[in-house]
């Protein structure tokens, strides 16, 4: 985890919050950084964590884990971490038998846009453990990215029903959190898109949005971070408070400054 970026955020892993949905949003740049943050931050956090990972493969997250002091392989032995592999998931359902339920089930069916294989096995990795087994903290579902879903079929409202039930699930239920990445495209056409960012970002009780600089790259400043604070149920003016910095990537960190203070520039 970044500790600059929990200062920015008011928190730290003894102090992580509970039922809170964060969206990750990424716009003309990779926002990736700020998932490894947040697996990071749960782990360390002592939580139970379901990760559905549609980018990239195990060994990737691991060897990034290792950077910020965590071990994705130490983590899933004892049971902390479930791990969803995409990308070797979706080529390993079409050699399965029709019948074996999948998580990714919808790769294989004419009707794209059922999730409840995938709801199913994120309710199964979460659901609370036996008196014999290691106590967690809270259960955490984080997904990388729910983007990923739209360029594969999957409608943006079947996409939001699944955050949704993970919602109703993880966050009322459980006591625990969900945060997801998704992309924003950029495209005024990108219907599904809009509809998916606008129904996440009403929902959500924090907005993380990394954005490229308007001025084009920059060695010494990789881009800015919007840090929205949401409280839904609150009238707007009295639930919305948002901060705006610029960063800059680091081998094990990340920093960040006011727009304009960057040390190099300095």
């Amino acid at each position: 985890m970044f500790p600059e970026l929990n200062n920015l955020l008011n928190t730290t892993p003894d102090q992580a919050e509970q039922g809170k949905l964060t969206l990750l949003c990424d716009a003309k740049t990779d926002g990736s950084f700020l998932v490894h943050h947040f697996l990071s931050f749960y782990l360390k956090a002592n939580c139970k964590v379901c990760f559905v990972a549609l980018i990239q493969s195990f060994s990737h997250y691991n060897i990034v884990g290792q950077k910020l002091g965590v071990s994705l392989t130490t983590a899933r032995e004892c049971g902390q971490l479930v791990f969803l592999e995409g990308l070797k998931s979706a080529v390993d359902i079409f050699f399965r038998p029709q019948e074996d339920p999948h998580p990714l089930q919808f790769l294989r069916e004419a009707n794209s846009g059922n999730l409840q294989p995938l709801y199913e096995f994120v309710q199964e990795a979460l659901k609370p453990m036996d008196s014999g087994e290691a106590a967690w903290r809270c259960p955490v579902l984080l997904v990388d990215d729910l983007s990923v879903l739209l360029s594969l079929g999957v409608g943006a409202v079947a996409v939001l029903d699944f955050v949704h039930y993970c919602r109703a699930t993880v966050c009322r239920e459980q006591k625990g959190n969900v945060v997801a990445l998704v992309h924003d495209s950029g495209d005024a056409e990108d219907e599904e898109n809009d509809i998916l960012l606008n129904g996440l970002g009403h929902q959500s009780h924090l907005i993380l949005r990394a954005e490229g600089l308007a001025t084009g790259f920059c060695k010494d400043v990789h881009g800015q971070l919007r840090i929205l604070w949401r409280r839904p149920s609150q009238p707007t003016a009295q639930r919305d408070r948002s901060l705006t910095y610029q960063y800059k990537i680091q081998d094990k960190n990340v920093s960040f400054f006011a727009k304009g203070m960057s040390p190099a520039v300095l």
